[in-house]
């Protein structure tokens, strides 16, 4: 008889602690499910939990049933992707010095001055990136740990820094109470406050670069009218709850006074950009505005993300998983993570290169051959904007996204195609009924060194994003009752 591992044990007392979950909602009738539901609706209006789309705000739809994680797994996901995140943002010193690391990177000429400009010493000793790393993970499984695989990240503008915990306090206010009272030694918790983590950093940086004040800028574009509706929303709560000043500033609104860099007469002490730099440099252009105060913010590392977050590219995973980068450049404990978590990743391109099993190979052969183990995905874009899934085109359709991915003035990346975690969630019906329906889920680990937050989202869709109104569902730490220990044995936590 095999001995079961300690990550297998965890995974199965994970599937022990979804499954009293579900008997909750299994046991409750179905005008209660109904009547929760629609609480929860109401609630994401109240509580700002918006997208918007069109420049009118949705309210983003978010599911009953939490998903469920133990505290070894909440550890462990924090050390991976903290190492991970840790490792990108060494991606301004790597481009500067290496070519083949360049080649990964599109960046503009114009983009590229704004690196040589405002790269410095200072930057590298304070370098602050708030990331998110999308990847999915099967909590439940015995095999969780390899079930871990990273899609893509997001290291500028990350958003759900407010939707992500507001989605969790709201169903700590409204399904935890039912779940304790029907099943009292069940522990379920909500994760580190997103909110909370964000705004340590921000103070973490501050400190560091000898800011006395609590001046913080929000640089974002104020009137596009498309995105997570967020800002505001934070902007209130971190005035309440810390005292803080958070100003909204389109770049262009900033101005330098006295040799300071200010909105509306207010000095920034931190700024915290929703800009890539290359759409700063479209603004500078479309305006006639040469941006002076945001390269000062830059020049002076009071800007988070740093220039590292220019980075903000999925063929980051190129670097991550090509042997002859990682040895000269990463530790063995970092490849490690990377061999076991991170998918492969090629930007496509008609060249020789090492393949998913580790041998070399013709990239574009082995595209056309393998459709259905890849997904086509534009380097740059975000949102799930154009991301193709081999195994849901023909051949001829195949063939076709690859020449035009090739054609393309921006470059697209070919990645292996990670096995999507479905999960059941309550869904009430146009005429009342209420069932369980089975949903792609995806989560966006934000690690900082005071822990890691999740944003987990759901959608039918195989690509899953909120962008493409996919929903929100809460991820929470569990403590089961009873766990197992090898086959047949059981202990009392």
């Amino acid at each position: 008889m095999s001995i079961l591992t300690p990550a297998e044990e965890l995974g199965l007392s994970g599937l022990s602690l979804d499954s009293r979950v579900r008997r909750v909602f299994y046991n409750m009738a179905p005008e209660q499910v109904t009547e929760l539901c629609e609480r929860i609706e109401a609630e994401a209006w109240d509580r700002k939990l918006w997208y918007l789309h069109d420049g009118r705000d949705e309210a983003i739809h978010v599911f009953a049933r939490p998903i469920l994680a133990l505290p070894d797994q909440l550890a462990y996901l924090h050390y991976v992707s903290l190492t991970i995140l840790n490792a990108l943002k060494r991606l301004p010193d790597l481009y500067m010095q290496d070519f083949a690391v360049r080649e990964m990177f599109p960046l503009s000429p114009a983009e590229q001055q704004w690196l040589w400009d405002n790269w410095g010493v200072a930057q590298r000793e304070n370098n602050t990136v708030l990331g998110r790393l999308d990847a999915v993970v099967e909590f439940t499984s015995p095999m969780w740990k390899d079930s871990l695989k990273f899609l893509e990240p997001n290291l500028c503008g990350v958003g759900g820094i407010w939707l992500g915990p507001t989605c969790e306090q709201l169903l700590s206010d409204l399904v935890l109470p039912i779940i304790r009272q029907a099943d009292p030694d069940l522990e379920l918790d909500p994760l580190r406050d997103l909110r909370e983590l964000f705004i340590q950093e921000v103070l973490d940086h501050m400190e560091a670069i000898g800011r006395r004040g609590r001046n913080i800028c929000f640089i974002e574009p104020k009137y596009a009218g498309e995105g997570p509706d967020e800002q505001q929303a934070l902007a209130d709560y971190y005035h309440e709850r810390h005292g803080l000043r958070v100003m909204h500033a389109d770049p262009c609104e900033l101005e330098i006074v006295g040799g300071d860099v200010c909105y509306q007469g207010e000095s920034i002490d931190v700024a915290y950009r929703d800009y890539e730099v290359r759409d700063l440099i479209a603004l500078a252009v479309e305006t006639g505005n040469d941006l002076a105060p945001i390269r000062q913010l830059f020049r002076e590392n009071r800007v988070i993300s740093s220039l590292a977050g220019e980075f903000d590219h999925k063929s980051c995973w190129e670097l991550l998983t090509d042997p002859q980068l990682t040895n000269k450049y990463f530790t063995a404990d970092e490849r490690q993570i990377f061999r076991r978590h991170i998918l492969w990743t090629r930007i496509l391109t008609d060249r020789q290169t090492t393949l998913p099993e580790g041998e070399w190979g013709d990239l574009l052969d082995f595209v056309r051959s393998q459709r259905d183990m890849l997904v086509l995905k534009p380097n740059r874009a975000y949102g799930g904007t154009g991301v193709l899934i081999g195994q849901a085109l023909s051949q001829q359709e195949w063939e076709q996204a690859i020449d035009e991915a090739l054609r393309a003035a921006d470059r697209w990346v070919v990645q292996r195609q990670a096995i999507l975690p479905v999960n059941e969630f309550p869904v009430v019906s146009p005429e009342g009924g209420v069932h369980d329906e089975p949903f792609y889920t995806v989560m966006g680990f934000a690690p900082t060194k005071h822990g890691v937050a999740i944003l987990g989202r759901a959608s039918q869709k195989q690509v899953v994003n909120v962008a493409q109104r996919g929903g929100m569902c809460g991820v929470f730490s569990g403590r089961p009752a009873v766990s197992l220990v090898g086959p047949g044995r059981a202990r009392r936590t």
